[in-house]
Order: structure tokens, then sequence, then C-alpha cells
């Protein structure tokens, strides 16, 4: 599984990133993990909001925070 957190570099998509590790740690689920701020290739996935979750190259989260459940759900499937 790949996630990848977009984002420029605020507040709000530091704290993404750091919430996904901390549920993959916890979750001991393995997946490689990376955060990407270059913004021509964060304009390739088409969204208009950020922060974002992309896992295995699909746009699942976009615009908002989320909560380390709503993370859970998503790496679950």
């Amino acid at each position: 599984m790949e996630i990848i957190v977009l984002g420029t570099g605020c507040a709000k998509c530091k704290s993404v990133y750091e919430k996904v590790a901390k549920v993959l740690a916890e979750t001991n689920r393995e997946a490689t993990l990376r955060k990407e701020e270059d913004i021509l290739e964060i304009v390739k996935y088409q969204i208009m909001s950020l922060p974002a979750i992309v896992v295995n190259g699909e746009v699942k989260i976009k615009g908002y925070v989320p909560t380390e459940e709503e993370i859970k759900q998503l790496i679950k499937s």
C-alpha cells in the first residue's frame, strides 16, 4: 500500500502526515508513506483543496484534517 499526503507544508498538512504515521504504527500496517509538497506534482491529482490523502493512486480525502478513526478506515480496505 502506498499513501501520499499532499500539502504545501502548512500546519494542517503536517498534522495529517503525523496522524497517518501514528495510525500506521499503532495498527502495525505496512505501507509506504510519503509527503508530497511540490505544487506541480500536487496539481496532477486535480484537487483544489489541501491537505489530501492519496491511497494507491486514488484521492481518498481532501480539504480537511481527518480523524484517526477515518484514517484507520482508509487503510483497512
